[in-house]
């Protein structure tokens, strides 16, 4: 069963949304890729570390950047960039893919269809090398509640995107890919519930009725059809 309504469903947060992030970047060394958080309530942090682990690929050509950390329930952004790098490269590729991006916890329910994880899988490998990306998100707060009353807290969200080249004040382009994001104020929640036995009961009479139906046709019919042909046995006969 799934209602809405209007409040924040995890008071018990501190207000804060753990985050999990995973992107690569074929094109862009390691050393060069890192991690900004900033939002409405004045947090401005340059080369978040913490949580958060870079793989080389292709022989140290490109990079597999992997983070979990947490946001405030502000409206703000967090971005993959180059910003934190003690030098800036001449020429900066920030194509991508994006393997995961999903918001609380993991819900591992067959039941539940929502984009929980609704990047995945986007493929920015043939946009301009010198292009920012901005991923646009509404988050929405989901609470999903199993029949022993456990809650678990997750966000879905919609996600819009556009790619510009962007320059900075000295005249040079330096990409990066953000993701911008606001929440909903309105609260999805699944709950759990078992079927009243009323309605098994109900299930069986209508199964148990349909069979004698049914075969109370079959009777009438193959009757009919025997009589028939007595009949016509009886005129072959005469």
């Amino acid at each position: 069963v799934n209602e809405l309504y209007v409040d924040d469903p995890d008071k018990d947060s501190g207000g804060k949304i753990e985050v999990n992030l995973n992107i690569s970047l074929p094109n862009l060394h390691c050393e060069l890729v890192g991690l900004d958080i900033q939002d409405e309530m004045g947090r401005h942090e340059v080369g978040h570390i913490d949580n958060s682990m870079k793989i080389p690929l292709s022989n140290g050509d490109g990079c597999r950047f992997e983070g979990h950390f947490s946001i405030n329930k502000v409206p703000g952004n967090f971005h993959v960039s180059t910003h934190s790098a003690t030098a800036q490269p001449q020429n900066p590729d920030m194509t991508h893919i994006i393997h995961k991006l999903s918001f609380g916890d993991k819900l591992q329910v067959h039941n539940v269809h929502g984009a929980f994880n609704a990047l995945e899988g986007a493929d920015k490998l043939s946009s301009n090398p010198l292009a920012s990306h901005d991923y646009i998100l509404k988050i929405v707060p989901t609470v999903y509640e199993d029949m022993g009353g456990k809650q678990r807290y997750s966000y879905q969200y919609t996600v819009a995107n556009k790619e510009y080249v962007a320059y900075s004040h000295t005249g040079r382009i330096i990409p990066a890919i953000w993701f911008r994001y606001d929440l909903s104020p309105i609260t999805v929640k699944y709950t759990e519930r078992r079927q009243p036995l009323y309605r098994f009961i109900t299930s069986i009479c209508a199964i148990i009725g349909g069979t004698f139906t049914v075969a109370g046709i079959l009777d009438s019919c193959i009757f009919t059809a025997s009589e028939a042909w007595k009949k016509i046995q009886l005129g072959k006969m005469q």
